[in-house]
């Protein structure tokens, strides 16, 4: 168990993480013909009004603001950030992904993080002062979604997922296998398309399981970087303990991407 109030070493190790990682993408992925360096990197700033998991028990459940960056091509580094409006963490994950494809149509993306957890709890001293802490539980995660192109507005995946939690007091197994259709370019009005995208999913965390359905939409405009988003979440049948039953959640986030072309040194 981890207390933040502890956090200088842990500051520094994420850091580390962090710049080591967005590190050895630019190095992996040279051109041979160009001796350079080709990256794209890519950010998003969501404000959300309800912080949302897949994974009840790592629900916020209240107004937060997550930062996403991606840096790389086929293998890429993309960390998340999470936080409460009100300053507090909820969740910092390192994702490293790689996207594979079999054809034009089918591909394959392969995933792994190492990812925090933190919830405030409420500690005493000796003296019976009460104190609040945030505590940190951690979680390694591989992934594997498969996805298949039927044409340009509607594709099909799988997305199987495993997640150990290290900690011995934590949910120590959570596997999730989901079915994940997307109809994409919606036209709504001139430059400006909807995406919408259902999922069913089954869920178990240890001897605990259940099935829901989830469902998220999109709109967005072209070359514009803002953009409206919704989501929903609702068990179908779990016996998966929850402080929520419907969870729903709308956010507007800012996004960037952003082409560059860093000369290899000699």
């Amino acid at each position: 168990m981890y207390i933040f109030r502890k956090n200088s070493t842990r500051l520094r190790v994420i850091i580390i993480m962090v710049v080591t990682g967005f590190s050895y993408v630019t190095q992996a992925q040279t051109s041979d013909s160009t001796r350079a360096i080709i990256n794209n990197f890519a950010g998003a700033v969501t404000i959300q009004s309800k912080g949302i998991s897949t994974i009840p028990n790592l629900t916020l459940g209240r107004p937060a603001a997550v930062f996403d960056m991606k840096l790389g091509r086929k293998l890429t580094f993309e960390p998340q950030f999470r936080f409460a409006l009100d300053g507090k963490p909820w969740a910092m994950v390192f994702w490293w992904r790689y996207y594979g494809s079999f054809s034009d149509k089918l591909k394959v993306t392969l995933h792994a993080n190492h990812s925090l957890s933190y919830k405030s709890i409420t500690s005493y001293t000796s003296t019976g002062t009460s104190q609040e802490l945030i505590r940190a539980t951690r979680y390694l995660v591989v992934a594997v979604a498969p996805n298949y192109q039927i044409n340009k507005y509607i594709n099909a995946g799988l997305y199987l997922h495993y997640a150990h939690g290290i900690e011995k007091f934590i949910t120590r197994n959570t596997w999730m296998t989901s079915f994940r259709p997307v109809i994409s370019n919606i036209p709504v009005a001139k430059n400006i398309s909807a995406r919408i995208s259902p999922e069913i999913y089954y869920l178990k965390l240890d001897t605990k399981d259940g099935v829901y359905l989830n469902a998220s939409f999109s709109i967005s405009k072209t070359n514009f970087p803002l953009s409206v988003s919704g989501l929903i979440n609702k068990p179908l049948k779990s016996n998966i303990p929850s402080e929520f039953d419907l969870l729903w959640n709308v956010g507007l986030s800012y996004t960037f991407n952003k082409k560059y072309i860093e000369a290899q040194s000699q």
